[in-house]
């Protein structure tokens, strides 16, 4: 385990002006956790994952999850914290979000909080106050089996707020908010207050030329196929089913799809391709709500030195 180099303020503790949180976000595919892992290892920290999805045990691949050595090398947190077919909520997640950050910082390590799933890092650095509506086994259940459209169109009219900041697509966030209606008659987003936390905080995003991020994309996609993705959904399959919302990710939908026997393999990759395009459009246009946000361009340069000095910088 790397420990902090020396002279770094984080080794005397995390009180007061060393209370220091650093984000690393940008949209899928664009190269965060391969950042995060260097620079981590450099400046003594550990990664909290900011991404829905590999919290889930056994989405693996469709997810891109850091590997066993990866996990090794640098300390990381919330990853393979939960069953696909458990329940994981936004509250949950901020909750051991901020305990993790909190022990890092008291015994003097640097949390980067890393990840695209713009919900959880917007929860953690923005202080969401998010609505404590008990999960709903049944309920969940219900609304799973319906049809997606159906259900973003009920959201649309019972609490438009809410169905103007989650992706359609997100099947989990729309059924999660439906929930909360339901079940308290209130809406989802009257419930969400913003009470900003005791850090101070230096948020980096890194970008791409969007042709470029497509192709890495595109490259992702093939390498993930190649390495066991229909494998991997078809275990998922046989233990738990498809109908569980984990499993309605990009990539596992699609696939899912395909052994259903609704589409070739050819067709099910093309549309994981369309279908992150679609969502990276969707996280740009989230990302432009973040002032505060310090863009680093990796299209033809290495954005290490760049993040790195800006990070001394930060906690010096």
């Amino acid at each position: 385990m790397n420990e902090p180099p020396p002279g770094l303020p984080l080794q005397r503790g995390w009180e007061g002006q060393r209370a220091m949180l650093v984000t690393l976000t940008g949209p899928t595919g664009v190269g965060k956790s391969g950042l995060a892992l260097r620079l981590a290892a450099a400046l003594g920290g550990e990664i909290v994952n900011a991404d829905s999805r590999t919290v889930y045990r056994g989405l693996d691949v469709g997810t891109a999850k850091p590997s066993p050595a990866e996990l090794a090398a640098v300390p990381h947190h919330l990853i393979d914290v939960v069953n696909p077919d458990e329940s994981y909520s936004l509250s949950l997640y901020q909750q051991q979000a901020y305990s993790i950050i909190d022990d890092c910082l008291r015994r003097g390590r640097l949390p980067l909080l890393v990840g695209g799933t713009l919900q959880y890092v917007s929860a953690v650095v923005e202080g969401w106050t998010i609505p404590t509506t008990p999960p709903d086994a049944a309920l969940r259940a219900r609304l799973a089996a319906s049809d997606p459209a159906a259900l973003y169109a009920e959201l649309q009219q019972v609490d438009p707020s809410s169905a103007a900041k989650i992706d359609e697509r997100n099947q989990r966030r729309v059924i999660r908010a439906l929930e909360v209606w339901h079940s308290s008659g209130q809406q989802f987003s009257s419930q969400q207050r913003k009470v900003a936390p005791a850090y101070r905080q230096l948020r980096l995003a890194l970008t791409c030329e969007r042709r470029e991020l497509y192709r890495r994309i595109d490259a992702r996609v093939d390498a993930m196929i190649d390495g066991g993705l229909v494998a991997e959904v078809q275990g998922l399959a046989a233990r738990y089913g498809l109908h569980l919302p984990a499993l309605s990710a990009i990539g596992y939908r699609q696939v899912g799809a395909y052994l259903r026997g609704e589409s070739t393999l050819t067709q099910a990759s093309q549309q994981i391709k369309f279908d992150t395009h679609a969502f990276v459009r969707h996280q740009y246009a989230w990302f432009r709500r973040d002032q505060e946000l310090r863009w680093i361009d990796n299209t033809t340069a290495d954005p290490y030195d760049a993040a790195l000095a800006i990070i001394r910088e930060f906690i010096t």
